[in-house]
């Protein structure tokens, strides 16, 4: 009880700082937020706020520093939901997807937003559930991880010359790969795990160690391989397709999407290649969209459904509409359960080394 009450203090602070910044809307704080301790000790003031905790919901959201930029303070998301849902909403703030994770395990927080990878490892090792997920543009919940190329490259030729005998995919062996990062969904897992599943790749060290995957990876493809840190020039959807048109690269594991989100008509990065220069390849499988996960321990049908029915209420409101964009980088959310939506993510990263005993 003495930990929600440090969070409600906290969540009663940042409403506190947000109704301060009504001159602008880009007030940028001095210092970054970087863990949930260091915000209760900068923010902690008295509240007495959602003391019924049979009509409070707590929501863990990772910490970032653009939560200091107004339009991207969960706290938004917290209001609206009070809005629609009665309830007294409160902000959980966690320094990673891991955290929020053990936050609804333990029953600190109710639910949580995360990305595929996470919310399969929260399915699979500790029992929460899913009770919405995000919308991508074209009303998929899912997104296909994809290999894309240059049109000149052999795997294109290989791809489009009707030649059974030539295979786009083994002739990665070798390539500059580009991902989007580490243990990333499309950019690292589902290509990797479709790789080494079809024998594509052998895997390099220990099976039951995740490090083995960095070997198996250099080794398949190249020792130049792009495997970037979060933030820098090669990372993301956007760095790895980037890594490719400039020429670091050779093929670029990204989603099906890439294209039409960074190099297409008047607002196309300086530098992408023209459309036509590009290839994708067969998909190797689906990703998962981000979904909203609650451990069913803590939380009955009724409030599941109240919740629910007040995430996809936020697809008909202008003001949530645009939550969604600004906070959850989506244009809806849709309901669903964690078997219909992570259910074949699983088979999908189950040959990549040690990729269970990492999540356990």
């Amino acid at each position: 009880m003495n930990e929600r009450k440090g969070i409600q203090d906290l969540s009663k602070s940042l409403k506190f700082l947000e109704e301060q910044a009504t001159f602008t809307k880009a007030i940028i704080i001095t210092g970054l937020i970087i863990s949930a301790s260091v915000l209760y000790l900068t923010f902690n003031v008295n509240y007495d706020e959602c003391e019924d905790e049979n009509n409070c919901l707590i929501i863990a959201f990772e910490v970032k520093d653009t939560y200091l930029i107004w339009d991207k303070n969960p706290q938004h998301l917290a209001d609206k939901l009070h809005i629609l849902t009665g309830m007294d909403v409160e902000i959980y703030p966690v320094s990673n997807s891991g955290a929020a994770i053990e936050a609804v395990d333990k029953g600190n927080a109710d639910l949580a937003f995360l990305d595929g990878a996470a919310a399969w490892l929260a399915w699979e090792v500790y029992d929460l559930e899913v009770l919405a997920a995000e919308q991508k543009a074209d009303g998929r919940v899912y997104y296909n991880a994809t290999a894309w190329v240059k049109s000149d490259s052999d795997m294109a030729n290989a791809y489009f010359d009707d030649d059974e005998s030539t295979d786009p995919f083994a002739l990665m062996e070798g390539k500059t790969s580009c991902h989007t990062g580490w243990l990333k969904s499309a950019g690292m897992l589902i290509p990797m795990g479709y790789l080494i599943g079809n024998g594509y790749a052998e895997v390099i060290g220990n099976p039951n160690e995740i490090e083995s995957l960095r070997n198996t990876v250099t080794n398949f493809f190249s020792e130049e391989s792009s495997i970037p840190e979060g933030g820098t020039q090669y990372s993301s959807y956007k760095g790895a397709l980037r890594c490719l048109s400039d020429g670091t690269g050779d093929v670029a594991l990204v989603k099906d999407s890439v294209i039409n989100s960074y190099c297409t008509g008047s607002s196309a990065e300086s530098w992408c290649l023209e459309e036509d220069e590009y290839v994708m390849l067969p998909a190797f499988g689906q990703a998962p969209s981000h979904p909203a996960v609650y451990n069913p321990e803590y939380m009955n049908s009724e409030k599941i459904k109240l919740i629910q029915d007040a995430l996809v209420a936020l697809n008909n409101d202008n003001d949530g509409t645009q939550i969604l964009k600004d906070l959850l980088n989506t244009d809806g959310m849709v309901i669903t359960d964690a078997q219909t939506h992570l259910g074949t993510y699983g088979e999908a990263v189950s040959n990549v080394p040690g990729i269970q005993a990492f999540f356990s």
